[in-house]
């Protein structure tokens, strides 16, 4: 029999709704075995600007004909609807331009597949999450995902220090290049992260691991935001060169913390020469 779980209330009266419209369409489209939601949403912290995303597992023979934006009519009105660089159905809705992000996938391999994200996602409540279950094993699998993401420290610390060296090394030469652009969206898009992660790992505060700007005016301590407040600039060459020594100066501390902590090793030679390349005007 289909699961029916108890409405749960959060902060966004309007995705608490739409994801009502989603339960009662997918009770009524037998095509449909399963649907399982993700994000905000399951993790208690959904408000007016969250997204609604979910997995919709589909029965044999289904998959490839489904028409999945006509599907989501019964959510809302699309203004926007297409495949995205992921193969994801993005969907935005026009009455209140709530985001979507839709996997529709084959139910068989899946479902299966579910709990192979251990580390990757966590469900609270997979109760909550799950939407539609017509034979059980969508359930059993989200079961698994209730563990929260804790990366080990000693592994995970002496990985970003070699991250970190290594592409700071790729943007000192960018710099050196006068490649300011490709440069600027390095330090930004590829070092900031991996930097906030060794910060959270030493904070303790690793919740947000995989997306580890999510919150961080919350999670982390003033003195650690204006750290990375330091290695944001803007693409104007002597604010990025600043910006850059200030970053590798911070990753650089962040990764004798690490070692002073759990002794992951420090590579201090290249570190030092990383640091003269970054000093090159």
């Amino acid at each position: 029999m289909p699961r029916t779980p108890a409405p749960r209330p959060s902060a966004s009266p309007a995705l608490d709704a739409r994801v009502a419209l989603l339960r009662r369409a997918a009770h009524a489209e037998p095509r449909l075995e399963g649907v399982l939601l993700y994000g905000s949403w399951t993790t208690g912290e959904a408000d007016a600007y969250s997204d609604i995303e979910a997995y919709l597992f589909l029965g044999e023979g289904h998959a490839d004909s489904f028409d999945g934006p006509g599907f989501l009519r019964a959510l809302g009105r699309p203004a926007l609807a297409h495949t995205n660089q992921f193969g994801i159905l993005a969907v935005v809705f026009e009455d209140d331009l709530m985001r979507g992000e839709f996997h529709f996938e084959e139910a068989g391999a899946g479902i299966a597949a579910v709990e192979g994200w251990q580390g990757m996602v966590h469900l609270p409540d997979p109760d909550a999450a799950v939407l539609l279950d017509r034979t059980g094993r969508l359930t059993e699998a989200a079961a698994r995902l209730t563990a929260p993401l804790a990366p080990e420290p000693v592994e995970s610390a002496a990985h970003l220090t070699g991250e970190l060296a290594n592409w700071t090394l790729m943007l000192a030469h960018l710099l050196a290049r006068r490649e300011d652009a490709r440069a600027h969206n390095l330090l930004h898009a590829m070092v900031a992260p991996l930097q906030l992660k060794l910060c959270r790992l030493l904070r303790g505060t690793t919740d947000h691991w995989l997306t580890p700007s999510r919150a961080a005016e919350e999670d982390l301590p003033a003195a650690d935001l204006a750290r990375y407040t330091a290695t944001t600039a803007p693409l104007e060459a002597a604010a990025l060169r600043a910006a850059a020594r200030a970053s590798w100066q911070w990753s650089r501390e962040l990764a004798a913390e690490a070692h002073g902590r759990w002794g992951t090793p420090v590579p201090e030679a290249l570190h030092a020469r990383i640091a003269g390349v970054l000093a090159r005007d």
